[in-house]
């Protein structure tokens, strides 16, 4: 009982279902989107279901297995595809995840711009201004940068206001557009949206299908809420319960919000940038509330500018703390008094800077919107593949490691949901390539140099900087706080064994040789003494003969001289 109890009170204090649901549906509703899936009209139904089923929900459940998987460990995707296909390929995946953020800023800052444009009371003046290529510029190049020196402040209000900003600017909008669109169909307002479509797409018509794919943008970013798998009782039960819930509610969102559009606004009429507010618009004017208009343009401002607060600095965060451990330049990893990423900041800022000059080339703000929205989903879908395939991979490669929380008991679940998420990554990945027939784009040759170049430089770039690492690129200390992956401390381990057998075998032969030495020593000691001894020997003998010699010269002599003492005498 008591080891019970101290286990539960470990893990401190746990979300519930709701709460996590909850917590998934503002991590990916956002308005500002749309308009592009009014367009279609009874149509988006089906590409928010099916990008739901095919996208959100695999991604979902994916990244909550190698968040729980590698929860001790630094680097998010850096770490879960580096450790399925090494440290340059997880450099990619977590270069993508920056890089698409910094692209997506002039998107979503272009949505703040035409809601500034809004907050006036005449709305042919506002659609104007919205649509001035200048006004949108300043705006944006001007929001971004102070957001930028706001985050090198390090202040930690910017975090309450991103909360704040969260309810306020998509919440309660979400919400107040389907109540507006549902009493505007009760109280009997003309309904623009063409019901003969159907809800299957006629998929002969390819063009039709580019901006479907952009849902999968939508639910972008999902893969960041893995890390709270652990966070809710039995995650292995309760986790997929408030995936399922969380995408029910986020699809119910982005279906009744889109239809709200199309109930009010003709399809023709449509604009990616501005038919939001114009919705609001016309439905205030409706209601004979027009005074609103100005209130919610300012809400949905207030919201974007609480998301590039956030943002600015998060993504950065990840590829900041890689980078210290050894994969970008000096230049780089430096960071002000307040330990933020300083360098990485300002090169981003110049990044924005370059990409909102794209005004200037584009036919209309909303195609410059377009074409950069589509680069975002080409680039963001590049490391959901490599996301997806890890996660099968890693099942077979590191089968024996412990996964808290783990996608049914086999792999077949993983393979299905895996499989799922990638081909329908790769589908949009494909689609996204073909210009929009419902949007002028300019010429063609500027929107497939733009995606194709784009993407080459952006998915070569991280190769190129892997190749150029150096030793002096690693701070010895952030190194050592991030985790070796699994290959590399089995090769380490390998490595320590090698080197332990080599020494082993060096001292026994160390051993054998200071042996043999002695062995010689003693056999050359020994046929020395054996030398001596024969040599001794040899002189004790012809010492001894000369004895013998001598002696027997003087018998010789004394019988000789005994026989002449005689022979005097006669």
């Amino acid at each position: 009982m008591d080891a019970k109890k101290s286990a539960i009170t470990s893990t401190g204090f746990k979300l519930s279902v709701m709460t996590l649901a909850i917590m998934n549906v503002t991590a990916v509703v956002s308005l500002r989107g749309l308009p592009a899936e009014a367009v279609y009209g009874p149509t988006s139904a089906f590409y928010y279901l099916f990008a739901a089923i095919v996208f959100l929900i695999p991604t979902a459940l994916v990244a909550a297995e190698l968040a729980a998987m590698f929860s001790d460990k630094q680097g998010g995707v850096f770490r879960w595809v580096g450790e399925a296909y090494g440290a340059r390929t997880g450099f990619l995946a977590i270069w993508l995840q920056w890089i698409e953020s910094t692209i997506w800023y002039p998107t979503v800052l272009t949505f703040g711009a035409v809601s500034i444009a809004f907050i006036g009371m005449s709305q042919s003046h506002d659609m104007a201004l919205a649509s001035n290529k200048l006004f949108t510029l300043i705006v944006v190049l001007a929001i971004y940068w102070i957001a930028t020196f706001i985050s090198l402040k390090g202040l930690g209000w910017v975090g309450k206001i991103s909360k704040w900003g969260g309810m306020i600017g998509t919440i309660i909008p979400a919400g107040l557009l389907i109540v507006l669109g549902i009493i505007y169909i009760a109280t009997g307002g003309h309904n623009y949206m063409d019901m003969s479509q159907g809800f299957f797409p006629d998929f002969s018509k390819f063009d039709n299908l580019v901006l479907a794919s952009s849902i999968f943008l939508f639910y972008a970013g999902m893969e960041m809420m893995g890390i709270h798998v652990m966070d809710v009782k039995n995650p292995s039960k309760n986790y997929p319960k408030a995936i399922i819930i969380g995408s029910i509610i986020t699809v119910c969102i982005f279906v009744l919000g889109t239809f709200a559009l199309g109930f009010i606004i003709p399809a023709k009429d449509i604009n990616l940038t501005q038919s939001l507010l114009i919705g609001f618009d016309n439905y205030f004017r409706y209601l004979s509330i027009s005074w609103a208009s100005p209130i919610i343009a300012i809400a949905l401002m207030f919201g974007v500018l609480a998301g590039v607060l956030t943002w600015v600095s998060g993504p950065s965060k990840g590829i900041f703390a890689v980078g210290k451990a050894g994969y970008l330049p000096p230049f780089f990893q430096k960071s002000n008094k307040n330990g933020v990423q300083r360098n990485i900041l300002l090169i981003q800022g110049c990044i924005v800077t370059l990409l909102a000059l794209l005004f200037v080339v584009m036919p209309s703000v909303q195609s410059f919107y377009q074409i950069l929205s589509q680069l975002t989903v080409l680039l963001y879908l590049i490391m959901y593949m490599l996301m997806f395939s890890a996660a099968i991979y890693l099942r077979y490669k590191m089968k024996n490691t412990p996964r808290p929380f783990r996608l049914g008991r086999g792999n077949g679940l993983m393979w299905i949901l895996g499989c799922l998420g990638f081909l329908g990554a790769l589908l949009a990945f494909i689609l996204s390539f073909i210009p929009p027939s419902q949007i002028s784009t300019g010429s063609n040759a500027v929107w497939f140099s733009v995606l194709i170049i784009g993407c080459l430089i952006v998915v070569i770039a991280p190769f190129i900087i892997y190749a150029m690492r150096k030793p002096s690129w690693r701070d010895p200390k952030a190194a050592a706080e991030f985790a070796p992956f699994h290959w590399e401390t089995g090769a380490a381990a390998t490595a320590a064994a090698t080197a332990s057998h080599h020494a082993a075998n060096r001292d026994m032969r160390a051993d054998h040789a200071r042996e043999n030495r002695s062995e010689r020593v003693l056999h050359e000691n020994h046929a020395a003494r054996h030398e001596r001894g024969e040599r001794m020997e040899s002189d004790d003998r012809r010492t001894s003969a000369a004895r013998s010699d001598r002696h027997e010269r003087n018998e010789r002599t004394d019988k000789n001289e005994h026989d002449d003492r005689p022979a005097k005498k006669r």
